[in-house]
């Protein structure tokens, strides 16, 4: 399966952060399905830290149309909180994006509208420097 191009950005930045990488291909299963997480170049990495765990899937935004890439993300994002809500409800899910994305695409009115009626949780990366800008909840 295609990892993500930031997959080990965000991984080596979470781990900068203080998180303990626990799985970077992380299945959950619900009924007779198993999803992976990883649908292209999208990867799911399973942190802990101080008793909290949370699942990060990591997008890029790279495609010619940013609206497609929310659409196919927040996809994702509904389906895979919803799984971790019924098989692991004690894992937060976060959409890792990058500085730039975040300050570019999630500054226009909507993807502000999807963040805030999704009440999408957001982790903010920083390419370069290989860290958490910030935590968005």
């Amino acid at each position: 399966m295609a990892k993500d191009i930031y997959h080990d950005t965000v991984k080596a930045a979470l781990e900068k952060d203080g998180w303990r990488i626990t799985d970077e291909l992380f299945r959950l299963t619900i009924g007779s399905r198993s999803v992976y997480i990883d649908l292209g170049a999208e990867k799911l990495i399973a942190a802990e830290k101080e008793g909290r765990k949370i699942a990060i899937e990591i997008k890029s935004f790279l495609s010619p149309s940013p609206v497609n890439d929310l659409e196919t993300a927040l996809g994702q994002y509904i389906l895979y909180r919803d799984a971790l809500k019924r098989s692991q409800p004690d894992r937060i899910l976060y959409l890792a994006i990058s500085n730039e994305v975040y300050l570019d695409f999630f500054q226009e009115e909507i993807a502000q509208m999807v963040v805030e009626n999704q009440q999408l949780k957001l982790i903010i990366f920083d390419i370069n420097q290989v860290e958490i800008i910030q935590w968005i909840n």
